[in-house]
């Protein structure tokens, strides 16, 4: 992937989230993760420990996520063009929206802002590492390795004479 449609890519997925963070915040107001919305709510479970950071799993963020991951995936749908690579770079995408509309959820959000951006103010987020959520650094370490390896150029194929 050239350097600027690298470029292209990350700021197109930010812009998305930017969008996506106010249309949020309109929908859900100052009580985030859903909390005020009529929806059905799971509050406790191991598998919620596990797969959704102790958060509770809701409705609403049932069929969220996966609409998110089809419009992520639409292109190759479109052009009927699917690779691993092309795969890479859409969980990376993924990882990157879901990482950078939920911080700037907080920070265009009147309610919160930047100043509010910590663990005392936000019971959603329960494991914090340092000034941030622990999914964060997971999900970026994640979409930068992904990123990584769907920019890697392929291996030539090596023949021998044995």
């Amino acid at each position: 992937m050239r350097p600027l449609v690298l470029a292209l890519t990350l700021g197109w997925t930010v812009l998305l989230a930017f969008f996506f963070a106010n249309v949020e915040i309109q929908i859900e107001g100052a009580a985030g993760w859903a909390a005020n919305l009529p929806t059905w709510r799971i509050e406790h479970g191991w598998a919620l420990d596990v797969f959704w950071g102790g958060r509770p799993m809701t409705g609403y963020h049932a069929w969220l996520f996966p609409c998110m991951g089809l419009f992520f995936h639409f292109p190759m749908i479109f052009t009927g063009r699917w690779s691993w690579r092309a795969e890479a770079r859409v969980l990376a995408c993924i990882m990157l929206f879901w990482i950078s509309e939920d911080f700037l959820w907080f920070v265009l959000n009147p309610a919160y802002g930047i100043a509010r951006f910590a663990p005392r103010y936000i019971p959603w987020h329960i494991h914090w590492w340092g000034p941030a959520p622990s999914d964060y650094w997971v999900f970026l370490s994640a979409s930068v390795v992904l990123f990584w390896l769907s920019c890697r150029r392929p291996r030539a194929a090596t023949s021998s004479n044995a």
